[in-house]
This record gives C-alpha cells, structure tokens and sequence, in this order.
C-alpha cells in the first residue's frame, strides 16, 4: 500500500490501532499505551520503518518532561530514598553482568556479541556505544540487535504483570503512598484557641515566632472588642483574644500548648478582610521565596497554606513558590486585589505552554550528553538520554533562570510526555521488529535465550531484594527497576498503569546512575 511508505501515515496508523488495542481488557488485564510498541513491531517485520528520527524526538520529549515534573521531588526523594535505589540499581546491573559473562563462558560465546546482548538486554544505546569503543567488533551492534526486542517487551510485560502476580493492588498502592506522602506533607485543618497563657499575653506575634516554632499559622484575630482582623507581625495578642489557626495536626498541638485551649467558636470574618486562593502565575514571583516577596511587610497580607500538587504545604519564609501554585491569602479588600494581581492569578495563563524553555532545556540537555566523563582510566558519556534527563532534572529543580521559567504546568506536561510516549514507542517498535526474524535465522535461538535471560533473571532478582531486604514500595520498585534496566519503554507502561508520580520521581533517580554502572560493566567485560 502505497500510503504506508509515508512515515507520517504510518506512524499515526500504528498509533490508531495500538490505543484501540490497548483498550482491549483481559481478565481486567490491557496494555494501555504500551500496545503501541506492539503493533510497531508487527509493522517493523512487515519493512514499514518510522525513521529513528521521530524516536529521538519522543525520547527527549519524554524524558525532558519527566525531569521537569520530577526535579522538585527528585531530591529530596533522593535523600530519602535514594540509597535503596542505588542499591537496586547496582543490583540489577551487576548481576546482569555477571550472568552474562558465566553464560559467556558456559556456552563459548564470542565476549563481543555477549558485551552486545548485555546492552540490548537492558536497552542501553549509550552502552552500546561504550561495547563498540571497547571491543572495536560489529558482533557488539549485533548481539545488541538479538538482545534489544526482548529487552524492550520482556520489561514491559514484566512490570506489567508484577503488581498481578505479586497480587498487589496498584490503587491501593497510590493510597498507601499518598499516606507515607502526607507524613512529610500533612493535612491541614482549622482550629480555633483562645489565648489564655499569660507569657504571650502582650506580646506580637513576630515576638512569638508562632510559624518557626509551630509550623502553623495564624489566620484570624477576634478582640475584645468584637473586631476580626488579619493578623500582622505587629499584631498584639490580649488575655481572652481568639485566633483561628492553619496547618496540621501537629501544629495545632503546639500552638495549644503555646497560646491557650481549642474552642468552638467561629470568627466571623470582618467585611474588611478576604481570605481567597490566588494562582501563582506571573514570572517575577515564580522560584522567589515568601521572605524575598515580603508580602505581609508591603500588603499587610498572610499566605496560610500552599496548595501544590494536590498537597498542602505549610508556608515558610523559605519556601519557594512554583508556577501554578495555588496560595491562600489572606489580607483585607483592598490589598488583596493588589496581592492577585502582584501573582498573576491568571488561569489562562496556565494554559498556554511557552516552548522556548522546553526547546532550550532540550538544547542543554543534548550538549550536557556529549561531554565525556573520565574516571580512574574509564571514560564515558551520559549520552542523549542521560543528559536531557540529568539536565531536566536540574531545571526543574532550579524553577526559573532570570525571565526563563523552566517549569510546565500539569496539562502541558501530560500531553507532551505522552506525544513524545508515542513517537518514541512507534519508532522504537518498528526498528526492532524488523530484526527479530532476519537475526533469529542467522544466529538461532540461543542468543535469544541468553538475551531473554540477562533480561529477566537481574529483574527477579531485584524483585527479590527490593520487596524483601531493601523494602521499597510497589510503585517505587516498578519505577526502580525500569531505570535500573534504562528501559523508557518500561517507564511508558507503568506511567499507564498509575496517576501516581513515585514511578517517575524512582526512574529518574536510578537512571543517571544504571547508565554509568551499565558502561562500567561493559568495560569490564571488554577486559575478558
């Protein structure tokens, strides 16, 4: 058919047919996205090729997109879990290694085709680069080519079924992270006190430091007199007053403690006064801490909560603000108007998506992949994928460069990442279906077995160590192993399978560091 030599065709052909196949249910089991990279390999065998071109494209769509969502939390994810993850990473890695030097020796495998199945097994083009510069044979690129279609489906099928298998429920799991979310990041609610401890009595609240000292805040003054007010750092808290309280649990405890007992009473709000949620929308205040805005010095306003990501944040004079935060302000008429106004508030505006941060970004990411890095006589590069990962990561930590706002807002974010699932998918697809017949009859099955073992055995191994001594979390250790095994492919069928962002936050953690450890082994392989 002659329209199926047009790429562009092709590729929206195969996308068609592999999200109506992907909503197929067995045993409430679908391949979602994931059906993409199938249908692209049956199109592959039959010489329809989408040019390596689109592949590249998606791939740092993909990834860039999930450095910028996942740099805020990466971390400090890091910090908290990122041991383990290393861990599991070196795991994977190693004893794919080792596994496929025995079977090396076990079977008299030319080292060289074994150094190309090691980094088709775990997908790894920058290790196959690494392979080639070592062994200086083209059996590497070859044993790659055997290795890379079951590297790419035994992945997806594996972190596919685990959750059936292990007989876990992912639902159950997000809820469940969610809850070990809410420790670091706590729910909020409202309380009322009335001061009656006689050490704050006359004093102000900036005296008091009642934010540094109880993480909560202090929303609402009733007086004596009858008169509701927002507070301010000169506010002068009397025996009798009542102030409404914000934050959790914890802090409400606190402030119990510090000021007086909780009652039941309301503070009605003074027609004066507005307490309203106001979009963080507007480049000047995106990245700047709330201490650098000053916002109670200048408006005479309070910021209460930060509403982020679905999770409420206590705010700190260092905590810095994101674009498309959402902050409770509380201030009276006038100046709140002024507030909205100083933080853009403009929905609109987070809908639109400016591309030169992205097509920068990627530019960066791009350059940051081609420098080489030696180590104690080793050298390598973190390549296209490390680097626009590594450098997206870093931006979307950093927020904002100058006028340069480096972060995306959800929607944006969600229709990228998956345009870039799909072009990297459909690409990726068709090139190793055009393989799996042509290097089955050359080289016979065995290859394919040693590939498909170096595959699967590292990952029933880190199953192993991450449930068992490492005790990482379902949606973590799914996350966990696709980077350890640098397998985008993995990511794209766990990213359908949950909303949640611990897959992402995981891969993105482990994957800088299974590259390095992949080019390691390959060098040490070359030495045998």
């Amino acid at each position: 058919m002659e329209l199926l030599t047009s790429s562009y065709f092709a590729l929206f052909l195969i996308i068609s047919i592999g999200f109506a196949l992907g909503k197929i249910k067995i045993k409430n089991i679908s391949l979602d996205i994931s059906a993409v990279i199938f249908v692209a390999l049956v199109f592959g065998h039959y010489g329809i090729i989408i040019p390596k071109d689109f592949q590249r494209m998606g791939l740092v769509l993909f990834l860039f997109t999930i450095g910028i969502q996942a740099g805020p939390g990466f971390f400090s994810s890091f910090k908290e879990k990122g041991k383990s993850l290393i861990i599991l990473a070196f795991v994977l890695v190693f004893s794919a290694g080792i596994i496929a030097a025995l079977l090396a020796v076990l079977l008299d495998i030319d080292i060289n085709i074994v150094s190309g199945l090691f980094t088709g097994a775990l997908t790894s083009t920058p290790g196959l680069a690494a392979a080639i510069d070592i062994t200086g044979s083209p059996l590497a690129s070859i044993g790659y080519g055997i290795a890379y279609p079951f590297g790419v489906i035994g992945v997806i099928l594996f972190v596919r079924f685990l959750p059936k298998i292990m007989n876990l429920n992912i639902k159950e799991a997000e809820k469940q992270f969610q809850k070990s979310q809410q420790v670091s990041n706590p729910e909020f609610i409202k309380k009322t006190f009335v001061i009656e401890n006689d050490k704050v009595v006359g004093k102000s609240l900036s005296e008091l430091k009642i934010r540094t000292m109880t993480k909560g805040v202090i929303s609402r003054v009733l007086h004596k007199d009858g008169l509701a007010t927002t507070p301010t750092k000169e506010t002068i808290l009397l025996k009798g007053d009542i102030v409404k309280a914000v934050g959790p649990e914890s802090a409400m405890s606190k402030i119990e403690l510090l000021l007086g007992p909780e009652i039941d009473k309301k503070i009605p709000l003074n027609p004066r006064y507005d307490v309203r949620p106001v979009l963080v929308t507007k480049s000047d205040v995106v990245n700047k801490t709330i201490a650098e805005l000053n916002i109670l010095h200048t408006y005479s306003a309070n910021i209460t909560r930060i509403r982020r990501s679905g999770i409420d944040l206590a705010p700190t004079p260092n905590t810095k603000l994101l674009l498309g935060d959402k902050v409770v302000i509380a201030a009276s008429v006038d100046n709140i108007k002024q507030v909205s106004e100083a933080f853009g508030d403009d929905s609109k505006r987070l809908s639109d998506t400016d591309f030169f941060p992205i097509s920068l970004g990627i530019v960066l990411g791009v350059l940051v992949g081609k420098l080489s890095l030696v180590a104690v006589s080793l050298s390598f590069s973190l390549g296209l994928s490390g680097g626009v990962l590594l450098t997206s990561l870093i931006l979307g930590r950093v927020g904002k460069s100058g006028p340069i706002v480096w972060t995306m807002t959800g929607a944006a974010n969600n229709l990228l990442r998956q345009l870039g699932l799909l072009l990297f998918l459909s690409s990726v697809g068709t090139s190793a279906g055009g393989q799996i017949v042509s290097t089955f009859e050359q080289y016979g099955f065995e290859l394919f077995l040693v590939g498909g073992a170096i595959t699967l055995f590292p990952m029933i191994l880190g199953v192993f160590v991450g449930k068992r001594i490492l005790k990482i979390d379902i949606l973590t250790m799914l996350g966990g192993l696709t980077g350890s095994m640098t397998s985008t492919p993995g990511l794209a069928a766990i990213d359908s399978m949950t909303d949640s962002e611990a897959p992402s936050i995981a891969y993105a953690t482990v994957y800088p560091a299974s590259m390095v450890f992949v080019i390691i082994v390959v060098q040490l392989l070359g030495l045998l």
